[in-house]
C-alpha cells in the first residue's frame, strides 16, 4: 500500500518511515520521541509503517513493553495526537483488515514460494500462533484510540488493488493540494565538437548472455 503510495511521487517531500528495533539510548528516552524526530514541515509528507501503534499490537502481545508502559501509551496517545493536530499537521490513521481466511491464504502463498519467504520474519510466525491475542489487542486499542478528532480508518484489504484504490481515493479527499508538476521543459541542444571515443574493448563489459528481441 505505501509503494503504490510513494510511486509517483517527490522523494524529497513524500518520505516512509519504518523504525527497527529501539536502540539501548532509545529505549531510555520519551516513547514518542524518536517518532517526533520523523514528522514533516509544512508541504512534507511522513507515512510511517506502523508508527508508535507498534507498542499497542505487537510490543504489547510479545511482551516487549511492561504493562505500566502499555496502559500509559494508551492514556497519553489521545492527547499526543490532538497536540499534532493542534500544531497544524493532519493525521490520518488507517488500518487494514483481511479476513482470517485471506491471511491464511498469504500465509501459505509465502511460505510455499522461496521467493516470498523472506517476508515472514520469526514475529511473523509467532503472531500466527498468537492470533486471539493480536485480534484482542487491536480491539482494546481502537476501544482507546478511534476518537472524535483522529478515528481510525478501516480498509478492507481482501482485495489488494481495490484497497489501494480505496485508501488512495480517501486520502486524497482528506489533504489539500495543488498540481505540482513542472511545467514542460525544453531540452537545449546537445553540444557538438569533434571527440573519438575509447573503443569499448578498454572496458571491462558485462557478458551479454540475454538479448531481448
Amino acid at each position: 500500500m505505501i509503494k503504490r503510495i510513494t510511486g509517483r511521487t517527490n522523494p524529497r517531500v513524500v518520505r516512509i518511515v519504518a523504525l527497527g528495533k529501539p536502540t539501548e539510548r532509545e529505549r531510555g528516552e520519551w516513547y514518542f520521541q524518536r517518532y517526533v524526530a520523523h514528522l514533516p514541515a509544512a508541504g512534507e509528507m511522513v507515512l510511517f509503517d506502523r508508527s508508535w501503534y507498534n507498542r499497542a499490537g505487537v510490543e504489547r502481545v510479545m511482551g516487549f513493553c511492561s504493562d505500566e508502559e502499555y496502559e500509559e501509551f494508551m492514556r497519553s496517545t489521545p492527547s499526543f495526537e490532538r497536540i499534532l493536530m493542534r500544531s497544524g499537521l493532519i493525521l490520518v490513521k488507517y488500518w487494514l483488515s483481511i479476513s482470517d481466511e485471506e491471511q491464511e491464504r498469504r500465509f501459505e502463498a509465502r511460505i510455499n514460494d522461496p521467493a516470498k519467504r523472506w517476508k515472514l520474519s520469526p514475529v511473523d510466525i509467532e503472531a500466527r500462533a498468537r492470533w486471539v491475542d493480536y485480534a484482542e489487542a487491536k480491539d482494546e486499542m481502537f476501544a482507546y484510540t478511534d476518537t472524535k478528532d483522529s478515528p481510525w480508518f478501516v480498509v478492507e484489504g481482501d482485495d489488494k488493488r481495490a484497497a489501494r484504490l480505496n485508501l488512495i481515493s480517501h486520502l486524497l479527499e482528506r489533504i489539500p493540494y495543488e498540481r505540482l508538476s513542472p511545467e514542460r521543459i525544453e531540452l537545449p541542444s546537445r553540444q557538438e565538437r569533434a571527440y573519438v571515443r575509447p573503443p569499448a574493448e578498454t572496458q571491462t563489459l558485462v557478458p551479454a548472455r540475454y538479448v531481448v528481441e
